[in-house]
């Protein structure tokens, strides 16, 4: 007898029909080493069980698609025998429950995934969701997760150059932390995880394992309880120090022949790291626990398999070269042991203190996972369900100037320049766009090049329409990186979702991929990597909260001189302001609908896709041959905001007037998609390439004084814009602000 009772079963979140599919793999009951490696690779954090069957509908191929979704990140070229390699990953239960740790581990783990396949990590992003600003635990969870970044950031050595913050009351009881990181590799030097080569050493390299971490990978796939403080022992540790001696090691093994296949251990650890290796290549594994580096006494099999320690990795080698490859791990001061071989048994055996721990068949753990089709509703049944109220009527501004204050020091439209400081965002000394722009750039170390980088999400979008939200987000992010004059390359994702058990949560993941998948495919840029993240949501907030249907979008693009690329600041004063692309004043679920009325109405703005390639290809082609001084994309807030922004970065005013017929308020405040803001010394030719490229540009004004006027309306200081926007988060996070 195992020992193994109902409740153990469901203390490892497994339901009774799939502890009857674990009854049924094996042919027998599983002993508790056995039942610990099926929970953790059938867990939703694994297994994407209740995802999967979506995902396969999402676009993954392209002439600059090297791998696609399946590997530890995703390629695409670059040209010139390089690859950009690339990854958004979550981190949000454990980074509710100890940010800092939480989010430094985030942040380290997702730099594992970009190596381990050859790349040196050359930035840093991320996107963060907090609760409302005035919570109780708010102000420590921005804290520690922003120091958590920063802390492992800046140490390990790689910039953070840029990302993106909301607030909203969903992320109350769950926040959440997705960190992405894009590297740059030698497209012969890729590196993949198929083990192969029967009688091949398996070698353990990095930190030793620990008991930090266990059952991670399952906590990752509940919604927290009241309990969720006692969770923090399954929150991992790291150190960042020794990552970058991993980093170091690994490259330069990867610089020789010896690596036949290389996987980090993060969800999951060992086991997750060993299966996935001989399942994708159709071998089986046998290891030695007693050979696992430790750092505690009397650490048993279960233990092992199941740590989440950081800084780890595993490795099949090429036979004899285990001595040229520890004498690398040696010299960068890290544990390196041969902890097993790679067998034609397709089945994992473990051994520990002489006896067989574990003996199961690998096809069931990755293949026979469980695949739900989970009921959603119909859009109908969910926009019942949502019940976003239409927008009725508005009512002018009766304060154009007071309302944009107000709006420019509200919390998801104020500076960041809080959080961004505290990270190194110019370590490498090839940062050539700094944070606060529409997208980071990183040059190619070594050439003209630039990768540009931007991540992107609207969530009250999505939550009013799944699928016109998910569309934004991809949209979003093509126009950001088309501003800074890239071309957009392919997409990396963190969907975060709620409870996938309610049919109304399901809705809107179908929703946000179906919309993400069409966007995708007009705009020829696919998705070649990604993260589910589900159970989001807090039973301690009372009541149950799930967070906003939250997709959060990476992207990136190509730049072939980084000295040709846009900046979104004013540049010198008597400059045409042209606003290019088309729009009618969209107010439904606007920033100023919600800051000055309080109010979530409204439906979410439509994105014409065709008209938004069409415009992006035109602004781009515009950057690019120097027509352009300033570029800035229009989303929250609308052209007002959009314009003081612009403003504040190159601190020079400016004056423009309304169009006949419009609504000021709609006009200056509406956030219609697929529209920049420009500004051109010669805006006659710039009108004229316009109208050959069939798309609307509107001379609204031009630049210079020490304000931002409109023609007989509001005329608002840059100084006290700049305090408004300026203030929020110093404010907010008081003496921590003055800390950082």
């Amino acid at each position: 007898m195992t020992g193994i009772t109902p409740e153990i079963v469901a203390e490892h979140g497994l339901s009774p029909e799939e502890y009857e599919r674990v009854l049924h793999a094996l042919g027998r009951e599983p002993n508790l080493t056995e039942l610990g490696i099926f929970s953790v690779m059938w867990s939703e954090h694994c297994s994407y069980k209740s995802s999967r069957i979506h995902l396969k509908k999402l676009p993954t191929e392209g002439p600059q698609v090297i791998c696609g979704p399946g590997e530890n990140a995703g390629v695409v070229d670059i040209g010139d025998g390089q690859a950009a390699i690339f990854k958004m990953e979550s981190h949000n239960h454990p980074s509710y429950i100890e940010p800092y740790q939480g989010a430094a581990t985030g942040v380290g783990g997702i730099l594992r995934d970009v190596f381990t396949m050859g790349a040196r990590p050359i930035a840093n992003m991320n996107a963060l969701r907090f609760g409302r600003p005035d919570h109780p635990k708010m102000r420590h969870l921005i804290s520690g997760v922003v120091h958590g970044i920063g802390g492992y950031g800046n140490c390990v050595g790689v910039p953070t150059v840029g990302g993106e913050v909301n607030f909203h009351p969903a992320y109350d009881g769950n926040i959440l932390v997705n960190a992405m990181t894009v590297g740059v590799a030698d497209t012969d030097k890729i590196f993949y995880s198929a083990a192969s080569g029967v009688g091949n050493p398996i070698v353990y390299v990095g930190s030793k394992t620990g008991r930090d971490g266990i059952h991670g990978a399952t906590m990752a796939s509940a919604d927290f309880g009241e309990d969720a403080e006692e969770k923090r022992p399954t929150v991992q540790v790291g150190d960042p120090f020794t990552e970058k001696l991993l980093i170091e090691a690994c490259l330069e093994l990867m610089a020789s022949d010896a690596i036949v296949a290389i996987q980090d251990m993060g969800a999951a650890g060992l086991t997750s790291s060993s299966v996935e290796m001989a399942s994708k290549g159709g071998v089986g594994i046998r290891l030695n626990m007693n050979m696992v580096p430790q750092r505690e006494e009397g650490m048993t099999a279960y233990e092992m398999m199941l740590s989440e320690s950081q800084e780890r990795m595993l490795m099949v080698l090429q036979p004899g070269k285990e001595g040229f490859a520890e004498a690398i791990f040696r010299k960068w001061e890290l544990d390196f042991a041969v902890i097993g071989e790679v067998t034609d048994t397709g089945r994992m055996v473990l051994e520990h203190n002489g006896q067989v721990v574990c003996d199961i068949p690998l096809a069931p753990l990755a293949d026979d996972a469980p695949l739900y089709d989970r009921p959603a509703m119909s859009r109908d049944e969910y926009k019942a369900w949502a019940g976003v109220k239409p927008l009725g009527e508005i009512a002018e501004s009766s304060d154009i100037g007071a309302d944009l204050i107000k709006m420019m020091g509200s919390p998801d439209i104020a500076s960041r320049r809080w959080i961004w400081e505290q990270y190194d965002h110019m370590v490498g000394a090839d940062t050539v766009q700094c944070p606060g722009g529409d997208a980071a750039v990183v040059r190619v170390h070594g050439s003209q090049k630039g990768i540009a980088i931007s991540t992107d999400c609207v969530p009250r979008y999505c939550y009013a329409d799944p699928y016109e939200g998910g569309k934004q987000a991809i949209a979003e992010c093509y126009r950001n990186l088309s501003a800074v004059g890239a071309t957009p390359l392919a997409v990396t994702n963190c969907l975060n979702f709620a409870n996938p058990q309610r049919p109304e949560i399901m809705a809107q993941f179908t929703g946000c991929l179906e919309g993400m998948g069409d966007a995708c495919r007009a705009l020829d840029f696919p998705i070649v990597s990604g993260n589910v993240s589900l159970y989001n949501e807090s039973k301690a907030t009372g009541g149950g909260s799930a967070i906003l249907p939250t997709p959060a979008i990476g992207g990136i693009g190509l730049l072939q001189d980084v000295n040709a690329m846009s900046t979104v600041a004013f540049k010198a004063e008597d400059e045409a302001i042209v606003l290019i692309g088309a729009g009618e004043g969209h107010l439904g679920q606007s920033i100023w609908l919600r800051e000055v009325h309080g109010r979530e109405d409204g439906a979410a703005p439509a994105v014409d896709l065709t008209a938004e390639r069409k415009t992006a290809d035109f602004v781009r082609a515009q950057v690019l041959s120097g027509a352009l001084t300033a570029v800035h994309d229009l989303s929250d807030g609308g052209l007002l905001v959009a314009l003081s922004e612009m403003a504040l970065a190159g601190n020079i005013g400016a004056e423009i007037g309304l169009p006949e017929g419009v609504s000021p308020t709609a006009w200056l405040f509406g956030e219609d998609q697929g529209r920049y803001l420009v500004t051109a010394r010669d805006p006659a030719a710039l009108a004229t390439a316009a109208a050959a490229a069939g798309v609307p540009a509107l001379p609204i004004g031009e630049t210079g004084g020490d304000s931002v006027r409109i023609l007989n309306g509001a005329d608002v200081a840059i100084e006290t814009l700049r305090t408004a926007h300026e203030g929020f988060f110093p404010n907010l996070m008081g003496a921590d602000a003055a800390l950082a």
